[in-house]
């Protein structure tokens, strides 16, 4: 997966760079800055003191010494005032200028903080909106024949990472389509036992083999006539939609967030069985009606279930004609479902 988000210490991270939130001085602070200059050592500070600082919105190297990377970068993130401030462009200038840096020292996996989404006040929902803009951005516009792996590493509260309306309509979207499901069926559970207990069920309906007029059916087709039956593969249908839309390969698995190399065996093997995931996320990119998602899912041998919060979740934005994989990727993350992609 080319982009991700996930929750957990960026001190801890393995990759080839992690991104500090710093200070325009580069010694060190609270927050995040303080946390990876304490588990670097003194030795990051004593290199950091011969940057000479750095602007809001540009980035400098250091190595990343006691930390399980090679590298730290270094970038400074605006103070929020009102958002009128030029705050946003200065924001996207560090992950920008963070990923030039990190692509200049043959850097392949990047993990990221929520820049400025701390002391400097940036609003979590609009940092987090900058930062999935910034980053898939650049990934998108790349051609690398090495794709760089882009992990966004949130620790904040999760309910704060989407705006107060997006979160609310989601939310009340799961609700009416998952959680009223499930208690339709618990209560027809209920209702089924009951009648079972007093024998007021109706009698079972007989096999088919059993029902009068059977035989007039005819036998059951052979495995042969089956098996001549099977329509195009997952593989095949989606080649065939990336050329009905008129995309290249790149823009497609790009757009779905999956990797060059996982695109090239599903191209190369028409039976390849991809992940429920993988299937969803080429949808996306597709940007396929909700009967369409449907039928490329079948194709891969699955389905939208209301019993799947993920599943509510990525419908409620296609019905929205929403296709930004990185957008429902937000919405999935903030409701701990499982990210689209491989």
């Amino acid at each position: 997966m080319p982009f991700q988000i996930v929750r957990a210490d960026i001190t801890a991270f393995p990759c080839d760079a992690i991104v500090n939130a710093a200070q325009p001085e580069l010694l060190g602070g609270g927050g995040v800055d303080g946390a990876i200059h304490k588990a670097a050592g003194p030795e990051l500070l004593a290199e950091c003191r011969t940057l000479g600082g750095c602007q809001r919105g540009q980035a400098k190297i250091t190595k990343g010494y006691r930390l399980p990377c090679k590298y730290v970068i270094h970038t400074v993130g605006p103070v929020y005032q009102d958002g009128r401030h030029g705050e946003e462009q200065v924001l996207r200038s560090c992950y920008r200028s963070s990923l030039d840096l990190a692509r200049a020292n043959g850097c392949r996996t990047v993990a990221f903080p929520l820049i400025s989404a701390g002391v400097y006040g940036y609003p979590k929902d609009q940092a987090l909106r900058v930062a999935v803009d910034a980053i898939s951005g650049y990934l998108l516009d790349r051609q690398d024949p090495e794709e760089m792996q882009v992990t966004l590493v949130v620790f904040s509260p999760t309910p704060y990472l989407l705006s107060k309306k997006l979160f609310s309509d989601v939310r009340e979207f799961i609700d009416d389509h998952y959680v009223d499901t499930h208690y339709d069926a618990c209560a027809q559970r209920m209702r089924r036992a009951k009648l079972l207990e007093r024998g007021d069920l109706p009698a079972a309906v007989p096999p088919a083999a059993a029902r009068p007029g059977a035989a007039a059916l005819g036998a059951y087709p052979t495995l042969e006539q089956l098996l001549g039956q099977i329509d195009e593969s997952f593989s095949q249908m989606l080649l065939r939609k990336i050329d009905e839309k008129g995309m290249t390969d790149a823009e497609c698995y790009k757009k779905a967030n999956i990797d060059r190399k996982l695109f090239s065996k599903i191209r190369g093997d028409v039976h390849y069985k991809p992940s429920k995931a993988t299937a969803l996320a080429f949808a996306i990119a597709l940007e396929l009606p909700l009967g369409e998602t449907k039928d490329m899912l079948a194709k891969a041998g699955y389905a939208l279930s209301p019993a799947s919060k993920a599943d509510v979740i990525v419908e409620y934005f296609i019905r929205k004609g929403n296709y930004n994989i990185f957008e429902i990727n937000e919405a999935l993350f903030v409701f701990d479902q499982s990210l689209l992609g491989a």
